[in-house]
Parts: C-alpha cells; structure tokens; sequence
C-alpha cells in the first residue's frame, strides 16, 4: 500500500519514504511507528498501543517514545510545534491528522512514475494543473507556474479539501491532457485549469473547474488585473479564484451527498447534509443538523468537523430561544466544542466555530479573539473563520474589527448561503459605532436573502429608533416579534454573551417598543 498526503509517498511494501522526489532515511522502528500511526488514523491512539505494537509490549520510557516520534514527525516535514500530521494529544495519546490518499499499484518516486489509478479519497480532492502561458512570451512562463503554486497553497489551507501537491501536478505541464485521465491518474474528484495572458499592461487569467469522472464543468470564468506589482497581483488574482471556486467545491459536494442511498452515507456525507440543514437556523433545520452529526460521530468518533458543528447547533438553539432545556443546551455546546479541539485544534474552521460558541456562551474574552486570530492566520480565504472573528470581536467590544472580518469574510464568499448573519452582525456593530444609516443598510441587505430571519429586524428596529423614525421602528419591531413571539429584552440578555457590548443596540430595543 502507498500512503501519499502532501508531498510525502509512504510506501509500506517498499518500505520506503519519498518527500518530492528526495527518499527520506529513516530507521525500521520509526517506519513501524509512522505505518501504525497511518492506518490508525481515524482513531486516537494510546501509548501503550503504541508499545504493543512497535515493542512488542516491552517497557519503554516517555522519552524514547518522544523520541521517536520527533524522528517520524522530522521525517514527513512536521515537528512537535507544528503537528500538522502527528497530532499529541494530552493524557489520551497521538492521532496521525494529514489528509491520506492510498494508492494499492506501487510506484516509484518519481510523480510521474505515479500508479496508473489511484484511488479518490472519501473527501473532496483537487488537482491545480499548470497553467497555459497564452502571452507567447517564454519569459511570461514564471508568472503562470507561480500563479498555480499560489492558488494550490491557498487551497490547501482548506482542511476538508484534499489538494494534489505541486509535483505531481506538473507531470502534466506542457502536455495535451484528458482530464478524466487527469482525475484516474492523480485520484481526484476535481480538475482546475486555465491560462494567463500578458499584454498591453494586463494580465487575464481564465480558469475552469472541472469534475473529472464526468468532463462537466462545474465553474469559469475570468479575472482581468493591471500590471503593478508582481506578487501582489498574485496575491489578488490567487484570493478572486480560491473565492470563486471554493464555495462551488462545497456545494457541489452536498449536492452529491444529498443524491446517495442512505445505506452508502459515510460520515463525511452525514456531515455535509448536517451543514445543508444548518444553514437556514430554523428549529426543525438545526434538529435534524444535530440527528444527522451525532450519526457521523458514531461512524467517525474522530470527525471534529462534525462535533464542532455539533456545538454550534446547541449554540444556535440556546441564542434563537429554541431551547427547551436551556442548561442542556448550554452544557452539550461546550462540551462539543471542547471535543472539537480535543480532537483538531489545528483546523482553521473548527478553531473558529469554538471561538464563536465561547464567545456567546463562556465569555473568556482573551482566548476567544486569540482562537479567532489564528484561526484566519491559518487560513485566510477561509469565510468562515473571517465569519466567526467579526462576531467574537462584535461580542468582545470591538466593533471596527468586527466590520472588517464581516467585509473579509463577504470577499472570500459572496454567494454565500449563511450570508445574512455576517449582514447582522455588521448591522449590530455599525449600531454601536452610531452610524445607523448604515446599519440599516445592513439589515435590509439580510432580510432579502432571508425575510425569515429576527435578527435583522431587531437591527432596522434599533437603528429607526435611534435616528427617530418611530413608525419604521415599530413596524420593524412588529415583525420581529411576529417571527419570535416568546422575545424579550431580559431574556435576550440573559440567554448568551450576544448582548455583552451593546447597549445601543438594547437602548434602540426599549426605543421602538420591543417588550422589556
């Protein structure tokens, strides 16, 4: 079996290790230690299963086990700071976290000597292949390879999203290419391709994004810049793609979960039709969103996507007062948040999801903005994590912040489903900026993707009422009331951390006449 995650070739017949093209030496104990960490990757896994395994059960002290798990790590390109593969887990045990694809055929080291079809990850995966140097210029041909290992970087950032490392793609550059053939080859569901063309102080990138089983084109279009400076204008064209592409990718994938038989769910499937639930925050969405995620962790104990989303849902009840039992509801979304960083507090989307639940319901200020600011430094066209950050800064007092992740998290998604809360939240804290206009702005602009939703009634219901228009104050508030019957200003107050830093927003409440 060869193991392939990021540049690494894991080769457990050979037994031989490839990082690129470089063979990597490494002693039989730690291949052992390396091997059993792989194939036990869906699990955590113990110090003394290590010692069965690699030892044979004999007594071995923690510091050649470290030891040995520093040379392994060292081996893959990771280290005990990083853990990007290698994860330790506290008084629980090592969980191996990178994303495996397996390949059965054995190659050799070289990517283009790759098996003639691997296999597809139970994930989304993608390939970025060089991109076509339209400008006629061999010059020019630097700018489109750097253009494609910006946007393979950028992509790769996005955990969920298996992304074929930069060698194996450019086995291809030059050649005509069967994109089918692409996708058996390189054992991806998704093909990127495109051009750049120079002229006349412009450049033009065309792409497209292909599902490689069918040919079908998913996504294209192209992306128009003035020549300035050079990396700069990678950066700008790498963000306009990942962005365009990256929201497609995800809803492609729930579509295709939403089409399969029950009975070939896996987790990963159980966990997108979660997310299609989810999204539109009604009662009966979130508790299906909640039956459907507690399936997946049953399937997958170790899926901290799922326990995240988990979390949020019992957040989301507790704040939308759907809560019957409000302590349950409180304790269940801290528990899971807490499992979510147990088991991958390195995934830019979880650690952002857990900042947002410990903001609304724990209100540990410090932690929160230092979860949000890693989580978008560990990805930065991640909508989500830009999401979360301007709710934790609108809750921590810092409403400047907060607008500009809410705008950052628009750029990165904007189609985005879930757009209409980032709307909200952008409303609440122009609120307590005092420039109601433009928290009207905001709030118009969430009910025309969701009329359903409070939020942005309480928002137009505030900002009237600061800037004295009375009737449209109290029509707002009308309707809010008309969507959430039970609400109150005490019991929006006590129910989370949502009210901390708004007391513009709470003096517009009592202002339109929203029940104290």
């Amino acid at each position: 079996m060869r193991y392939l995650f990021e540049e690494c070739a894991f080769d457990t017949d050979r037994r031989e290790l490839h990082r690129g093209t470089d063979a990597v030496s490494i002693t039989p104990q730690v291949f052992d230690l390396l091997a059993y960490l792989i194939r036990n990757r869906e699990r955590v896994v113990s110090k003394d299963d290590l010692i069965k395994a690699i030892w044979n059960g004999r007594s071995v002290s923690d510091a050649a086990l470290t030891t040995r798990l520093n040379a392994a790590r060292g081996a893959i390109g990771d280290s005990g700071e990083e853990q990007r593969f290698i994860k330790t887990l506290p008084r629980k045990g090592f969980r191996f976290v990178g994303q495996v694809r397996e390949a059965r055929e054995v190659a050799g080291p070289n990517p283009g000597d790759a098996p003639e079809s691997a296999l597809v990850p139970d994930r989304p995966s993608i390939a970025v292949l060089p991109f076509a140097n339209m400008s006629g210029d061999p010059e020019q041909e630097y700018f489109a390879d750097g253009m494609v290992e910006e946007i393979t970087t950028a992509l790769s950032r996005f955990k969920w999203l298996f992304v074929i490392a930069r060698n194996s793609s450019f086995t291809f550059k030059g050649k005509a290419v069967d994109i089918k053939e692409v996708g058996r080859r390189l054992g991806v569901r998704y093909v990127l391709q495109g051009a750049v063309r120079k002229a006349s102080g412009k450049v033009r990138i065309t792409g497209q994004l292909i599902e490689a089983a069918t040919g079908a084109h998913i996504w294209a279009d192209k992306f128009e810049r003035d020549m300035t400076e050079i990396f700069a204008l990678q950066d700008d064209i790498t963000v306009a793609v990942v962005s365009a592409i990256q929201p497609k990718l995800f809803q492609t994938e729930i579509a295709m979960a939403t089409r399969r038989r029950p009975e070939d769910l896996t987790a990963y499937d159980l966990l997108l039709r979660a997310i299609q639930q989810a999204v539109p925050l009604t009662r009966e969405g979130l508790a299906e969103a909640l039956r459907l995620v507690q399936r997946a962790l049953e399937l997958d104990p170790g899926l901290a996507g799922a326990a995240a989303l988990a979390g949020a849902c019992h957040a989301e009840n507790v704040v939308r007062n759907y809560a019957i039992d409000l302590q349950f509801e409180r304790k269940e979304a801290v528990r899971l948040m807490r499992l979510a960083l147990s088991l991958d507090d390195g995934d830019p989307d979880t650690l952002a999801s857990a900042a947002l639940i410990s903001a609304l319901l724990v209100g540990d200020c410090e932690t929160e903005i230092e979860m949000s600011d890693r989580a978008v430094k560990l990805n930065p066209n991640s909508y989500r994590a830009w999401h979360c950050r301007g709710w934790v800064y609108k809750i921590a007092g810092q409403p400047e912040e907060a607008i500009r992740s809410f705008e950052r998290a628009m750029r990165m998604s904007p189609v985005d489903p879930q757009l209409y809360t980032a709307f909200t939240g952008m409303g609440f804290a122009f609120i307590e900026l005092r420039r109601f206009d433009e928290a009207i702005v905001a709030g118009k602009k969430a009910l025309r993707q969701n009329p359903g939703y409070p939020g942005p009634y309480r928002c137009l219901a505030s900002a009237f009422a600061h800037l004295g228009r009375d009737a449209e104050a109290r029509e707002a508030a009308a309707r809010a009331v008309e969507i959430d019957p039970a609400f109150t200003i005490s019991a929006w107050i006590a129910r989370s951390r949502i009210s901390t830093n708004a007391k513009l927003m709470i003096e517009g409440f009592r202002k339109a006449g929203l029940p104290e």
